[in-house]
């Protein structure tokens, strides 16, 4: 099994003091920066765009792990990569063709994601399984941090093992949606090497991130 890592999404961060927030979840122990990008048309809310990125990135050496729920997403891939994101990922209805997108993001030198809602079937993605470097499956329904967690997508993650086991595959597998100390074990055994959480890493524990992430990845 692979490492486990936790990308803690600032979502659940203090927006007025995201600067400082980065620099508290890098001292915490966090292994990459989870971003949260919507739009409020492909998921009913709004967050940050590639300004807010390009900001960030002097807080902080973590990759920045940025979730695109933007559609459609293919024109705005450049624009996040410039910002200083290190893996993007999109969700394969938000784009007319995965494989052209996949390749812009692989030719600007950037980790690829793609990521699979609730209700979305692994065989969006099955065909491409061998250019991503990762997998998102959620968990919860995306646009609102602190939703409670579905375990019905565990089967999903079991499904993508079973084929990255069968096909000697290498990417990872991201859990988001809801992540906390008593479902981080289960997402784990299902086969998820990345957990992002937010609400968990910032809240529990009188807000204690290094003693929150060590949790989550058991230790």
């Amino acid at each position: 099994m692979k490492n486990i890592q936790i990308s803690p999404s600032i979502l659940s961060a203090d927006f007025s003091q995201l600067g400082t927030e980065i620099k508290k979840l890098e001292e915490g122990g966090a292994d990459m920066i989870h971003v949260d990008v919507m739009d409020g048309h492909f998921v009913p809310n709004l967050t940050i765009g590639p300004p807010v990125i390009k900001a960030l990135r002097k807080h902080c050496s973590l990759k920045f792990d940025v979730h695109l729920m933007i559609s459609p997403v293919h024109k705005y891939i450049k624009a996040y990569a410039d910002a200083g994101a290190d893996i993007i990922t999109i969700h394969p209805e938000a784009t007319q063709s995965l494989g052209e997108s996949i390749k812009t993001i692989k030719d600007l030198n950037k980790k690829v994601g793609v990521s699979l809602n609730p209700e979305s079937k692994i065989d969006l993605i099955t065909e491409f399984l061998d250019q991503i470097d990762l997998v998102l499956i959620m968990s919860v329904n995306p646009g609102f941090g602190g939703q409670k967690f579905m375990p019905e997508v565990l089967d999903k993650i079991k499904q993508l093992k079973k084929i990255q086991q069968e096909k000697n595959l290498n990417f990872d597998i991201e859990i988001d949606g809801g992540i906390n100390f008593e479902n981080s074990k289960i997402a784990i055994d299902a086969g998820a090497n990345i957990l992002v959480s937010g609400t968990t890493v910032f809240k529990s524990n009188d807000g204690d991130i290094k003693k929150n992430i060590n949790l989550l990845k058991l230790k």
